[in-house]
C-alpha cells in the first residue's frame, strides 16, 4: 500500500508550511503553530494525517473546540476551488464509505481519521490516538490536552497545536513553553510573513464590520489584542491588576456555599465560595460529566472538601423538573441523599450575566489547580460572532466555558436573592452546623 499510494494527494506545502512538515517527517512529536486566518491550518493537518495513515496504522484525531465546528470546518470544508478537505485522503486507501454521522474514515492500512470536539473532554477518555491535530487550540477546553497527553506519551504519538491567538490564555502559555523547549517546534506566522492574504482583503473585512481587535488576532497573530466579544474579559483584567486573583484558600472560620450547574448531556459544575465582609471568595471548583447526583453529593464529603463547614447549596430552577424514569424531581432526589438545595429563580441569560457583572468587583478568586479552568472560562466567555451578518449575536457562544459560567450566574443570582430578602448568607461556622442538611 505504501509503495503504490502517493501522498499528499495533489497538494504541495506552501513555503511557510514546509518547516512544520519537515519537522514532523523527521520524527518530531510536538508543534505549536500560531498561524493567521486563511493560512491553510486544517488542510495542512489533514494532509499530514494522510501521510501518517500509511506510515503508521492507528487512530488520528482532528480535534476542534466543538463537535459542530469540526463538521463545518474539516468534514464539510472546501478549498477555494471547491475541493473538499477530506478528498485529500487517497481514495485507494479508503476502506468503504466515510461515516458521515461519526465523521470517521477508515483506511485499508488499519488507520482511522476522525473529527472530534473538546466541548466534552470526558468523552475523549478511553481512546488511543497516535496523532492529533488540535485546531483552534486557543478556543478549546484546555482540559482536553490534559486527558490526551498521557496517552501520546505512552504510545509515542504526536500532537500539532494550530491556532490563532485569543489573548494571553492557555494558547499563549503553550506557545511560550514551546519556544523554550528544544523538544518542540514553534512558529508564529502573521500575514506580514506569509503574504498569503492581500492587504485589500483585510481592509474589506474591516469595512464589512470585523472588529479591529479580531483583525489583529486573526490576521496579525496578536496576543495583546483584547478578546473581542468577551463578557467579563476587561473585568477579569481589573481583578488581576487589583490582586483579586491569587492565594485565597479556604478559611475554616467561614462556611462554604455552593452554586451548581447541573448537567444532563453537558457537564456538572460546582463552585465553592465563602462570604465575608462583603467579599465573595471563590475557593474551589469541581466539574465532571456522566455521573448521577449521588456521585456529586459524595464529592462534597470527600478529599479536602470533607473539612468544609457547609452553608447554603444553590441550584437552577430546572432541578424541579420531574424525571420520567423515577417520577421524582432531582430536588427530591438530592433531598433523599441529604443535600438540601435552595432553588435559584429563573431569569434570562442576559439578566444572569448582568447579575454576574454586578458582583464581579466583590469576587476574590483563589488561583490553584481546582479553579484554573473556572478563571480561564471567566476570561474567555464571549458572545457568538455571526460571520454572515458581521456582528455579534445577543447570546453567548456555547463552548466549554458555558457550564462554568452558568454556575457563576447561579452564584450571582444566589447573592442577589439573599440581598433582596435582606437575609445575608451565613458566614461563620457553628459547632452544630450540618455539613449536609436533610430535605
Amino acid at each position: 500500500m505504501a509503495d503504490r499510494t502517493q501522498v499528499p494527494v495533489d497538494w504541495v506545502p506552501r513555503e511557510y508550511q514546509l518547516p512544520l512538515f519537515q519537522y514532523l517527517q523527521s520524527g518530531g512529536k510536538r508543534a505549536a503553530c500560531v498561524w493567521h486566518r486563511r493560512a491553510g491550518k486544517d488542510l495542512t493537518g489533514i494532509n499530514w494525517i494522510a501521510v501518517c495513515s500509511i506510515m503508521r496504522p492507528g487512530l488520528y484525531w482532528h480535534l476542534f473546540p466543538t463537535y459542530n465546528q469540526g463538521r463545518k470546518i474539516a468534514w464539510e470544508g472546501m478549498t477555494k476551488d471547491g475541493r473538499k478537505f477530506i478528498d485529500h485522503f487517497p481514495k485507494e486507501n479508503i476502506d468503504g464509505q466515510p461515516n458521515n454521522t461519526e465523521m470517521r474514515i477508515r483506511f485499508k492500512t488499519g488507520s482511522v481519521y476522525q473529527v472530534v470536539g473538546s466541548d466534552n473532554p470526558d468523552r475523549l477518555v478511553g481512546a488511543n490516538p497516535v496523532g492529533i491535530i488540535l485546531s483552534e487550540y486557543s478556543l478549546q477546553d484546555p482540559r482536553a490536552w490534559d486527558y490526551i497527553r498521557p496517552i501520546l506519551l505512552e504510545n509515542e504519538g504526536w500532537a500539532v497545536f494550530i491556532y490563532t491567538p485569543r489573548g494571553r490564555n492557555h494558547g499563549y502559555t503553550l506557545l511560550k513553553n514551546a519556544q523554550k523547549s528544544p523538544k518542540w517546534f514553534s512558529q508564529v506566522l502573521s500575514v506580514t510573513e506569509t503574504k498569503a492574504v492581500e492587504t485589500e482583503a483585510i481592509d474589506e473585512e474591516r469595512e464589512a464590520g470585523m472588529p479591529e481587535e479580531l483583525i489583529q488576532q486573526e490576521f496579525y497573530c496578536s496576543f495583546d489584542a483584547a478578546l473581542v466579544g468577551a463578557y467579563y474579559g476587561t473585568i477579569m483584567e481589573v481583578a488581576l491588576k487589583s490582586k483579586r486573583i491569587g492565594p485565597f484558600p479556604y478559611d475554616s472560620q467561614l462556611v462554604v456555599h455552593t452554586a451548581w450547574d447541573l448537567g444532563v448531556g453537558d457537564q456538572t459544575v460546582i463552585i465553592f465560595y465563602q462570604v465575608s465582609m462583603g467579599q465573595i471568595r471563590i475557593i474551589d471548583c469541581y466539574s465532571n460529566s456522566g455521573e448521577g447526583l449521588a456521585f456529586y453529593v459524595n464529592k462534597l464529603k470527600s478529599d479536602h472538601r470533607s473539612q468544609y463547614s457547609y452553608g447554603n447549596h444553590y441550584a437552577p430552577h430546572d432541578i424541579q423538573a420531574r424525571d420520567l424514569s423515577t417520577g421524582r424531581t432531582r430536588l427530591e432526589t438530592a433531598g433523599k441523599l441529604g443535600l438540601r438545595f435552595r432553588v435559584v429563580p429563573k431569569v434570562s441569560i442576559e439578566d444572569g450575566i448582568e447579575a454576574v457583572r454586578s458582583i464581579m468587583s466583590r469576587i476574590y478568586w483563589n488561583e490553584d489547580k481546582n479553579t484554573e479552568h473556572l478563571i480561564e472560562a471567566a476570561r474567555q466567555y464571549r458572545k457568538e460572532w455571526d460571520d454572515k451578518k458581521r456582528c455579534f449575536n445577543d447570546k453567548p457562544y456555547h463552548d466549554w466555558t458555558s457550564d462554568f459560567m452558568d454556575a457563576l450566574r447561579y452564584l450571582a443570582l444566589s447573592i442577589k436573592r439573599e440581598d433582596s430578602h435582606k437575609k445575608p448568607l451565613p458566614t461563620h461556622a457553628e459547632s452544630d452546623y450540618p455539613i449536609l442538611g436533610e430535605y
